[in-house]
């Protein structure tokens, strides 16, 4: 119903807005009685096998939604419902912005892919948290967190600060988003000597709690053998919890959009589909090369319930979702459970 009726449907109306309206039908709908239990009865799939536990949490399933759905927190209990194992928020920052000007989200519906240009719009943490008090702890939730397009260089550690002292209560895990195509000083954010700067005063902070929160770095598919080298490094010298491979990319090789269409939208990351296997190959090159030395969470190109499992076959602990469940539906996440399940 979802591939040939809503989606066609929903594919003939600019993205950025079907997903705003998409947001408001959910949330309505959400609030008839019974609907919630519907959509459990028809996503959810609970079974103690699929439970995985990574840096001292207790994940009900390995199959959650990737960071920039759910910017600015608005939806995630509803999403819940739909099966996810875990929710990650964001990417946010310490205050609300616009990102960059419309049109910013573009389909290349051959390819099943999305290029987005969103610049980290949000309404700033002090809205997210105030979102996230209305928790009813029905899924894990990351924190994805960044700087502010106007922050200038010498402070962007305290834009990461300032984003993880606020979220820190009401966030089961933390990622510090330096890997986004879509924001100023992209070369400084994935800098070696900045990043282990970076971590190391975010880890400060973090002992600052009674009770410290899991940081992981969300890295982008693009890095060379060298990068990636360095990113074990760094995970090895700040001992932070994982890595999430991979971000959006810039690529855009070996795609079926004419490079007409493609010169006509212009910059921005691509997702789906087309990264699918430089995606993976990113996750193996970590996982192999460390001697599986830390968790990785697998993003990239996940449209069905076989690439899941290629990720997780290549050393991914856990997988996100994303331009697979624009294009493929909700019932996504409930086949690649289903065959997670099937491996046992």
């Amino acid at each position: 119903m979802y591939k040939n009726i809503i989606r066609p449907l929903f594919f003939l109306f600019d993205p950025e807005k079907i997903h705003h309206f998409t947001f408001s039908l959910i949330k309505v709908v959400s609030k008839i009685p019974g609907i919630s239990s519907l959509f459990k009865s028809l996503y959810v799939v609970n079974d103690k096998n699929l439970e995985r536990n990574l840096f001292g949490l207790t994940f009900k399933n390995p199959v959650g939604l990737a960071a920039g759905f759910d910017k600015n927190a608005v939806l995630y209990n509803e999403l819940a419902n739909f099966g996810f194992g875990f929710i990650e928020i964001g990417t946010v920052t310490p205050k609300a912005q616009e990102g960059n000007p419309k049109k910013r989200v573009f389909r290349l519906k051959a390819d099943n892919a999305l290029i987005n240009r969103m610049g980290f719009n949000n309404k700033g943490v002090k809205s997210a948290v105030e979102q996230l008090k209305k928790n009813k702890e029905n899924v894990l939730i990351g924190g994805n967190i960044g700087k502010n397009t106007s922050t200038m260089p010498d402070n962007y550690t305290a834009d990461y600060i300032s984003c993880f002292k606020e979220l820190h209560p009401y966030v089961d895990y933390f990622v510090l988003n330096v890997s986004c195509p879509n924001v100023s000083s992209h070369a400084k954010l994935n800098d070696k000597d900045y990043l282990l700067e970076l971590i190391s005063e975010v880890q400060k902070v973090n002992k600052t709690f009674s009770k410290q929160k899991p940081i992981l770095l969300k890295i982008a598919p693009d890095l060379n053998t060298v990068q990636l080298d360095e990113i074990i490094e760094l995970v090895a010298e700040t001992n932070i919890e994982g890595v999430i491979a991979s971000n959006t990319s810039l690529n855009r090789e070996n795609l079926k959009a004419s490079n007409k269409i493609l010169d006509e939208i212009g910059n921005g990351g691509l997702s789906g589909k087309p990264i699918k296997d430089r995606s993976t190959q990113v996750i193996k090159y970590l996982a192999d090369t460390s001697n599986k030395a830390f968790p990785i969470i697998g993003i990239g190109g996940i449209h069905s319930a076989e690439d899941a499992l290629e990720k997780i076959k290549a050393g991914a602990d856990l997988v996100q979702i994303y331009t697979g469940f624009i294009y493929e539906g909700p019932l996504l996440v409930k086949r690649i459970n289903k065959a997670i399940l099937a491996q046992y």
